[in-house]
Parts: structure tokens; sequence; C-alpha cells
């Protein structure tokens, strides 16, 4: 049986075409997010980009598995099915959030608590199948703790106080920082929490730095706080993570794991491989 996945972000989407544990084909679409595009957009961009590449087997694929961005409310989770009945006419479809795919790549067919940490974050106790706590995600502004947008939010912050020791402040702009720059792109741009990630990327580069590494850890120390402790007897669950923010950082967050009497398993960049295991056995 063939079989369809997609991992989707607004950025971009992965699809991958199974024959049982045998990957067929692989494909990149541009991102879908139903609370930003209507149906005929991404409609149009299936229909252009994706069926193409598909018309040999489209008629074998019985299944599709769609995990997007935006997929948490019935009303953008049809939005989604709608656009891909209309386009590729597979007799099932199944479309879910992201979250449950960050679940189901890191987790299998296991209990644990799956953690999304990239621009953004988020969580969920897992019971092997479907997600049965979720501490609600609330942005940038008021949450998204551990996250590249809260790291870099932080690190500004103690730039514009003047808490920067005197070569992280030098090499922050040098790099082309400066109080202008980064109240334009704030307040005036697209997408600012993707700009606050982007400034987690210095941090990064200077995290052996004791300042830098002491915003990290707190960062860090804040999504167990938040996003992690308040499950039902959290402490009995392994903690695994998805996302670019908790792979580069596995080793602080394996500390701040420890310390809050955590265990942590798989640590991963990016969903598809697991989502690719998952999906492998279906009938």
């Amino acid at each position: 049986m063939y079989v369809l996945i997609a991992d989707s972000g607004s950025t971009k989407t992965d699809w991958v075409l199974l024959r049982g544990s045998e990957i067929i084909k692989r494909i990149k679409t541009i991102g879908f997010n139903p609370y930003f595009q209507s149906i005929d957009q991404i409609s149009l961009e299936i229909l252009n980009n994706l069926k193409p590449q598909l018309l040999e087997v489209l008629n074998k694929i019985k299944i599709i598995h769609y995990y997007g961005a935006g997929c948490s409310t019935f009303e953008n989770c049809k939005l989604i099915e709608d656009c891909l009945t209309i386009t590729l006419n597979v007799p099932k479809i199944n479309v879910s959030h992201d979250l449950l795919a960050a679940a189901r790549a890191l987790c299998k067919k296991d209990t644990g608590i799956a953690c999304i940490l990239g621009t953004g974050s988020n969580s969920c106790l897992y019971d092997g199948k479907f997600i049965v706590e979720n501490v609600p995600s609330v942005g940038y502004l008021w949450g998204d703790y551990g996250s590249g947008a809260q790291i870099g939010k932080n690190f500004i912050r103690e730039y514009f106080e003047g808490n920067l020791p005197a070569e992280l402040k030098k090499g922050f702009e040098k790099e082309g920082y400066n109080r202008e720059e980064i109240l334009h792109n704030v307040y005036k741009k697209n997408m600012p929490s993707r700009y606050l990630a982007s400034v987690s990327t210095f941090v990064g580069k200077n995290k052996d730095h004791p300042f830098a590494e002491k915003i990290l850890l707190e960062c860090f120390d804040s999504f167990f706080v938040h996003m992690v402790n308040e499950y039902t007897n959290s402490k009995s669950y392994k903690v695994h993570t998805v996302g670019s923010i908790g792979f580069y950082y596995r080793e602080l967050v394996a500390i701040v794991a420890t310390k809050h009497g955590y265990e942590m398993a798989n640590v991963i960049q990016s969903p598809i491989e697991g989502l690719i295991n998952y999906h492998s056995q279906d009938k």
C-alpha cells in the first residue's frame, strides 16, 4: 500500500511517499498554514508542484497523513483536508497538528513528554497514539519558553538594559545589531518571532561565554517549569525534543532536565524521519 506523509511548517513542507517501509519518493513544496493561506492558494500549490510528481502512482495512494502548522482547530484541519481531496482525491486523509507529528516522531508507540524547541516551543503528554495533555502554547509575547524567540528576546533585553559584558556587546554590534535595527525588525516587519529567533544564533556562537550560557540555561529552565512540570505525574515520563534549538543545545537542555528530575531520551532536529518510521508499519 502506498502512503503519503506530509510534515508542513509555515515555510516548507516535506512530503514522503512510502510503500510499506520503502521510501519511494521525497518531495518539497512551500509550507502551508491555514491561518494565513486560502483554500485556493494551497490547492494551486499542490496542483502545480506536488501532483505532477505523483501522477504515476496517484491512484495507488490509499492514505495521506498530513501534519501541519496551524492545524489546531476543526476548521483549519477541514480546510487542508478539502484542499487535498480536491487536488489528489485520495480515499483517506488524516490531518493533524504538528505537535502530534513531534510526539509520534519522538515517542513512536511509547508514552512520553514530547517537546518542540525551535523558533517557538510547545509540549504535550503522549500516550503512544494520541496527545492526552497539552500545556497551551501562547506564542512569543507571553510564552514560547526555551525557544529561539525567547533566547533572542532575553538577550536583546540585556543588551538594551546595558548588562552585556563589553566583549559580547562589541561582537553583537559588529554583526550589525543596534537599537534602531532591532526595533525596526521587531515592530515594523513581519514575523518578529523569527527575527528574535535569529538573534539566538549569535547567542549560540557564544554559548561558551558564561553570560550567554546563563541566558540559555535560564530559558531552558523556564521551559521545564512552565511546559514540562505541569503534566500529571510528569516525573514518571522521559522527555524528548524535536527542533533546532533542542538539537543544537541538547547538552544544556539535558543539564536542566536532570536538575528538574527528568531523563532525556530522543533528541532530533526534524520530525520527518521519525514519521517515516512510525507510518512504515501502516497496513
